[in-house]
């Protein structure tokens, strides 16, 4: 143990040894303190009040606390986090797989990229000021119905208009924090902001626990065994999504025969690995992300069915999943293409055995591709209703507090953080490679897995 913690300190001493390795980790870290110091500055009225009414609401204001690490409940600038950005990029990837002026931009390269991108920041700010907008409505229409109002001045000038405007800025802002991580730090940044929000909440969701169980001694003897059972699952959880995630489906490859003077040669013999899960933690977030609206708008307009959507009710289960499975294999199309695979395989001279190239390759790698996404995404959607099935069977009769552990322990929130935690310590690792240094992970580094 003691050896194993030395070669750890030996890694990361080895990581501020390379400038530019030790340059991003410094910018990412500035940037996350920065993140997290806007949770906590207060939109204009009375925090404590906001953060009453904020806290009041439903699941899915749960779910958006969740993601921008308590800054809903506490009234602040960041209420709304990346969340405006994530949803606008969803669109407009989209667009450019179904709009031909858009599909056009994309195969201009980056400098069509960079357009596609330019008006996504765009919408964003649109989407950002519908968001606010919706939400600063509930809470004046909270705030009127309470019993003693949290805020005396409610106008629209006076504190709604403000309102919206400090959280559209706050948005705008986070967007930006976000690329500033991608282009000069370490990973992509929207999913960096969102995991370092989940783990900031999770001290405080055990606090909560255990100041419950020291109120209610009788409450904490009985709930212990869930709680430690709950602990093993997840443990269990974990290496299931590093499996998933690391996992590969192998396709073998064979190079053509070389002529080298008098004799012939025999090709090399490769593999062509195609991940299990291709995209990710992208379709738990789109999906998530992509239900706000139809559900906000529901919980604005206050239709009596609203509450039909809740997360362990069938018609919010249906479209979760449905959604959650419709962007795994949208993103997987879009960074996989079986035809350009094909050509670059004939190009060089490779090809699989006992298919011929061309078209009937592309198909085979399409056919394999559908095949392993489908896995992929039954995973994904498994897990993100994981937490539901486990409140139902484990905590159906437990207090409240007790629920908390599934609000940072969810699958949703544990794919997010496990998978970015897996990305950036890959990126890590490819630095330290690329330096002729020792890899970050070494021996416990994970192989792909389904061979």
């Amino acid at each position: 143990m003691f050896l194993e913690s030395a070669a750890m300190i030996e890694k990361i001493r080895t990581m501020w040894e390379i400038p530019e390795l030790r340059k991003k980790l410094i910018v990412t870290f500035i940037i996350l303190f920065i993140f997290r110091l806007g949770v906590y500055i207060p939109l204009p009225g009375n925090p404590a009040g906001l953060g009453q009414i904020f806290g009041g609401f439903g699941f899915l204001q749960g779910w958006m606390n969740a993601f921008t690490g308590g800054a809903l409940e506490k009234g602040g600038l960041f209420a709304l986090g990346i969340i405006p950005y994530i949803t606008s990029s969803i669109i407009f990837q989209m667009l450019g797989h179904v709009i031909p002026a858009f599909e056009k931009m994309l195969k201009e390269g980056r400098a069509g990229q960079q357009r596609i991108q330019q008006y996504a920041r765009y919408a964003t700010v649109l989407v950002a000021a519908f968001q606010a907008f919706v939400l600063v409505s509930q809470f004046v229409a909270q705030n009127r119905a309470a019993p003693t109002p949290a805020l005396s001045e409610t106008g629209f000038w006076s504190f709604q208009f403000p309102a919206i405007l400090s959280l559209v800025a706050g948005s705008i802002f986070c967007m930006w924090l976000g690329e500033q991580i991608t282009e000069f730090g370490i990973g992509e940044g929207a999913s960096v902001l969102i995991m370092a929000n989940i783990i900031a909440d999770m001290p405080f969701t055990i606090a909560a626990i255990a100041q419950s169980a020291s109120l209610v001694p009788e409450a904490g003897k009985v709930w212990s065994g869930q709680i430690v059972v709950l602990f093993a699952i997840y443990v269990g959880v974990v290496v299931g999504i590093i499996f998933i995630t690391q996992g590969q489906r192998r396709i073998p490859m064979q190079s053509a025969r070389q002529v080298r003077g008098m004799g012939m040669s025999l090709g090399t013999r490769s593999y062509l690995p195609l991940r299990v899960n291709q995209a990710g933690v992208i379709p738990v977030i789109f999906a998530s992300a992509m239900l706000q609206f139809p559900i906000g708008f529901l919980q604005w307009a206050g239709w009596g069915f609203a509450e039909a959507f809740h997360p362990d009710r069938f018609l919010y289960i249906v479209p979760y999943v449905a959604l959650i499975f419709v962007f795994a294999f949208f993103y997987t199309s879009m960074v996989f293409n079986p035809n350009e695979w094909a050509d670059n395989l004939k190009q060089y001279g490779s090809f699989i055995p006992g298919i011929r190239p061309g078209p009937h390759t592309a198909e085979y790698l399409e056919k394999i591709m559908n095949r392993v996404t489908l896995a992929g995404a039954a995973f994904l959607a498994a897990l993100s209703v994981f937490p539901t099935m486990i409140g139902f069977f484990l905590l159906r009769d437990a207090p409240p507090d007790m629920w908390l552990v599934l609000r940072f322990m969810g699958g949703t929130g544990l794919l997010i953080v496990v998978g970015v935690m897996l990305d950036v310590t890959q990126k890590i690792e490819s630095h330290l490679l690329m330096r002729q240094r020792e890899g970050f992970m070494h021996k416990t580094r994970m192989r792909g897995r389904f061979g």
